[in-house]
């Protein structure tokens, strides 16, 4: 279970994110776009997928820590039960959605990714060398 300063601190970690306000409601946002939310009248967390197919594997793979709702049915998203998501792959999941609104220079050098997340470069930060 993953407890709700740590939901924050988590979805904080990355690059660019703020608490604000998204549609009236708290939310983690990312370069102005939304990343994550923790909705108070249910302890869900709403995260974005890849793809509706993705997110439709998600809820047959595991419905004891996914679910949805008919607002979310038309997006990529799915609520993940907070009480059953561990924060590995909490970090994952909101990496994946970061990675797709952050600025291109950052998700390509690895800099923008929190200390300990995986990366498509060697151990999350730039492999460039200097000559």
């Amino acid at each position: 279970m993953v407890s709700k300063a740590q939901y924050e601190k988590i979805a904080l970690s990355f690059e660019g994110t703020e608490l604000k306000p998204h549609y009236g409601q708290p939310s983690i946002m990312a370069f102005g776009k939304f990343l994550t939310r923790l909705r108070a009248e249910d302890d869900l967390i709403v995260i974005r997928t890849g793809s509706i197919d993705e997110r439709d594997m998600l809820l047959e793979l595991d419905p004891e820590t996914f679910t949805l709702t008919d607002h979310y049915r038309d997006y990529p998203a799915i609520l993940a039960r907070r009480a059953k998501m561990d924060a590995k792959r909490l970090r994952h999941m909101l990496e994946q959605h970061w990675r797709r609104i952050a600025p291109k220079k950052l998700v390509k050098d690895g800099s923008g990714a929190p200390a300990g997340a995986k990366s498509s470069t060697a151990g999350g930060r730039n492999t460039k060398r200097k000559t």
